[in-house]
């Protein structure tokens, strides 16, 4: 070694140094301490220092220095040992005669100081050290003959000044130092750099409440990740869930969260298989998955524990807290030790670090307390919960809003319960009224169920029919309040729904050939997961309309009844609003209802084929007739009195949604519509569309009764648009069905449960997805499906119903008719006929439905959704 010359030993040393540095990298913080401490014993191996060699082995040193420094303090987690080795370096710097390198090196130094104490939330102080940072690197530029080669410490410098603003809530700053970091990295072809400042750029969105913004930013992102060829980080994927959570998609960030995990652990990347496993813990627990949320939970914390983030233990400790809490409450027995373990938890965390999560854990405590009567440490324990800030999350102020009610009815106050509700609710429309697509609106009244739920019990304890109406108007299918804008549909996602179309077509002729379709499939499947999250950040809706009143649905129901279910607990009760008057009627258990219902369904879907052996369908009937009968008499016989022989507006409640009403004897032959809400019925009724003349007729493959139906229509409808056969393209019926008076569908399609947007018909060259309807400029004021179950729903907390009819419904069309089970082709046809029959000379979709379906009603299993 004493053989080297000096300046082969520097050049060793650098590539020890960047040896180090990739190390870093991939979180192997040991081995890069390896290397950088035989860096240093090189550099001390050159003694003495020959004179013209002291600038660039003391420049060398301390940038060695400085990256030990921070590599040791990352693995001991002593921020002060950290912080004073710093200082010691810039004794070093001061060192260094020339002013520009020495700019050069503090520039590095301070940043490294500023991002130690940016890890451990002093993020007020970091800002100093961060704007001397970028002084020090513009200046160092200012005096350099190629500037551009240093551009991107100075966005690496301003990015990371913009998001310790982000952690403390300045948003202007944030977003100006992000934005001007984000233009430089653009400008100077930054490509890798610019993606991660778009990545800090969602998160600030997210954090002030655009979620489809900060959606949007996280899939610009990883595009430019995957055309760079890099690997898209494992931060990136858990923050695109962190933003699914905050809109309330608990599903949809759990599946994603499974499906980044996999890689994550085969990396053994321990600090990013905690975070996954963590916010897989949220999902758990927003989904009500509470053991899972414990374990879940529990492995996160243990793996953060050994990775040394303190606020990602403290998030876990949290989740299996409430957890405990929700069965505690629910099972009615608070241990005593629950809430003073809550409040201890509270007391240990360190402020201002973790001042969010101390007082989550306060608020679960009080929610104990007062279940066990302790009013008076409830009531102190409130007063140290700090009012929330511009950035707090929704989460937050929903329970901070909750345990402020219950506290209110405890101490017998329930007017001020339902102020607190009220405005709590409140809040939740403002972060309601940012989001993008339906899954992201129609998700978003997760975080208020507790809210909801707690309003509806009060009232429905005074037996108070008029307010009850209003709260649940207030509380349920919001998603409907949106007038629908005219926006189209994103080219960007457009293309990738037809390469999923594509995919489906190729899946269906790989299994006629009986090819294998493994790999098709999981393309089939990731292109529509691309889908899906274009979706959540390129739709947009207008504004909210004001909630329809009891005064306004009274004057326009006329001789019409409304009979609006829901449920409290296991209680399933209905307001009826009839000649004027509202009434409330108990109708038992909601668990009962629900099973009828689904068995109802599944007997449906069991008759359907046409060409049932005769002795299976005597047995299926009777027991269709049995679930019809008993539903009937829960539902429909207790309102007899109250809805006389009026034609009837339905508002369902969870499972009921699945109810095909005209099957029920006591409904038989009576016209029925079906509506989300109060306020969305009212908003159908009064929609005042273009007047319209095109009729649409639409056949898809392989519907044996299809060609004698649309035939039967053109008699009906001798101007009509036939669209059959080859001509009967995804691109043409979007084309024709935009600004139609009547499209009528004769297709096979599905309903997708878990990707109800995804709901399809198959038309010539493959599938029509709900979300493609979503986009009309002007959807059809009516729209008929003849042969599939695009009636049904995916129902998420607060009636919300997300699936194909209801994407048409909240994108601008009167009226949808469609079976809520499955229908046989000739059933089908002939129901079809009669109910084109009728409605020549009802001229009104609900009376021609109801005339239809009494012919032979357990075939004909359809519903008037919307306005009739």
């Amino acid at each position: 070694m004493k053989n080297l010359d000096p300046s082969e030993v520097i050049e060793r040393v650098r590539k020890l140094q960047r040896a180090a540095t990739d190390a870093s990298c991939l979180a192997r913080y040991h081995e890069g301490v390896r290397f950088l401490r035989r860096g240093m014993a090189l550099l001390d191996s050159i003694h003495p220092v020959p004179e013209d060699f002291q600038t660039d082995w003391l420049v060398v040193r301390i940038r060695l220095s400085s990256t030990l420094i921070a590599m040791s303090s990352e693995i001991s987690g002593d921020l002060a040992a950290g912080l004073a080795g710093l200082d010691n370096v810039r004794l070093l710097v001061d060192a260094v005669d020339d002013p520009v390198l020495r700019a050069e090196l503090s520039g590095a130094l301070n940043y490294n100081y500023a991002a130690k104490l940016m890890a451990v939330g002093r993020n007020e102080e970091s800002l100093t050290y961060f704007d001397a940072s970028i002084e020090d690197k513009e200046y160092r530029m200012a005096h350099d003959a190629d500037p551009e080669s240093r551009m991107d410490s100075l966005v690496r410098s301003l990015s990371s000044r913009g998001w310790a603003h982000t952690r403390l809530g300045n948003v202007q700053q944030a977003r100006a130092d992000l934005t001007k970091s984000l233009e430089l990295a653009e400008k100077y072809e930054l490509r890798a750099m610019a993606a991660d400042v778009r990545r800090n750029l969602g998160t600030l969105a997210l954090r002030t409440g655009d979620v489809p913004e900060a959606l949007r930013c996280y899939e610009e992102t990883e595009r430019t990740h995957r055309a760079l060829d890099m690997e898209v980080p494992a931060l990136l994927r858990i923050e695109q869930a962190q933003a699914l959570l905050a809109a309330g998609l608990a599903d949809e960030a759990g599946r994603h969260l499974e499906d980044v995990l996999p890689g994550v652990s085969t990396r053994s990347v321990a600090r990013e298989q905690a975070r996954v496993e963590l916010y897989r813990a949220s999902a758990a627990l927003m989904n009500d998955e509470l053991e899972l949320a414990r374990q879940t939970a529990a492995a996160a914390r243990r793996g953060m524990r050994r990775a040394g983030c303190q606020t990602c233990v403290a998030n876990a400790m949290i989740i299996g807290l409430h957890a405990d809490t929700r069965d505690a409450l629910r099972s009615g027995q608070v241990p005593a030790a629950l809430p003073t373990r809550a409040i201890r938890t509270a007391e240990k965390m360190p402020l201002p670090l973790l001042a969010e999560q101390a007082a989550t854990a306060r608020m679960l405590a009080v929610r104990l307390d007062i279940r066990r009567g302790n009013l008076d440490r409830a009531v102190e324990t409130l007063r140290e919960v700090p009012r929330p800030g511009q950035l707090t999350p929704i989460d937050y102020r929903m329970l901070r809003r909750l345990c402020r009610a219950e506290l209110a009815v405890a101490q017998g106050n329930r007017g001020k319960a339902l102020g607190e509700i009220r405005s709590g609710l409140t809040e939740l429309d403002a972060v309601r009224d940012r989001m993008g697509g339906l899954d992201l609106v129609s998700g978003t009244a997760l975080h208020g169920q507790e809210l909801a739920d707690l309003a509806v019990k009060l009232v429905l304890e005074r037996h108070d029919a008029r307010r009850l109406f209003v709260w649940l108007e207030r509380t349920r299918a919001q998603t409907y309040r949106y007038e629908p804008l005219s926006a189209g549909t994103d080219p960007e996602l457009a293309a990738r729904v037809a390469e999923v179309r594509g995919l489906g077509q190729a899946i269906q002729e790989a299994q006629h050939d009986g090819h294998p379709i493994a790999g098709l499939r999981a393309k089939y499947n990731e292109r529509l997961r691309e889908a899906q999250r274009l979706g959540w950040h390129t739709g947009r809706w207008g504004r909210p309309r004001p909630m329809a009143g009891l005064p306004e649905v009274v004057a326009q129901l006329g001789r019409r009844a409304m009979v609006s279910f829901a449920a409290s607990g296991d209680e399933l009760v209905a307001v009826v609003v009839a000649g004027g008057a509202c009434r409330l009627v108990r109708l038992g258990s909601a668990g009962v209802a629900a099973e009828s219902a689904r068995v109802l369904n599944v007997d449906l879907d069991a008759l359907a084929p046409d060409n049932l052996p005769e002795r299976l369908a005597e047995v299926v009937m009777a027991s269709a007739r049995k679930q019809a009968d008993k539903l009937d008499a829960q539902l429909i016989q207790p309102l007899a009195d109250s809805i006389g022989d009026r034609e009837l507006v339905i508002v369902p409640t969870g499972p009921l949604y699945a109810v095909p009403w005209g099957v029920l004897p006591g409904l038989r032959g009576r016209p029925t519509v079906v509506a989300p809400s109060a306020t969305a019925w009212l908003a159908a009724e009064l929609t005042k569309s273009p007047r319209a003349r095109k009729i649409v007729l639409v056949r898809g493959p392989g519907l044996a009764g299809a060609r004698g139906e649309l035939e039967k229509l053109t008699t009906h409808y001798r101007t009509a648009t036939t669209m059959t056969g080859a001509k009967a393209t995804v691109k043409s019926v979007l084309r024709a069905m935009d600004g139609a008076k009547l499209a009528h569908f004769a297709a096979h399609g599905a309903h997708e449960p878990e990707n109800a947007l995804f709901s399809r018909l198959e038309l010539a060259d493959g599938a029509l997805f709900g979300h493609e309807m979503a986009g009309l400029r002007q959807p059809p004021r009516q729209v008929v499906f003849a042969a599939c179950e695009l009636a049904l729903n995916r129902i998420r907390p607060g009636d919300e119903a997300l699936g194909f009819a209801s994407a048409l419904l909240a994108s601008g069309s009167r009226t949808v008719i469609a079976p809520l089970s499955r229908v046989g082709d000739l059933a089908s046809a002939a129901a079809m006929d009669d109910y084109y029959r009728a409605l020549a000379v009802r001229d009104s979709p609900a009376l021609a439905l109801a005339d239809a379906i009494a012919v032979d009603p357990f075939r004909r299993p359809f519903v008037c959704l919307g306005a009739g």
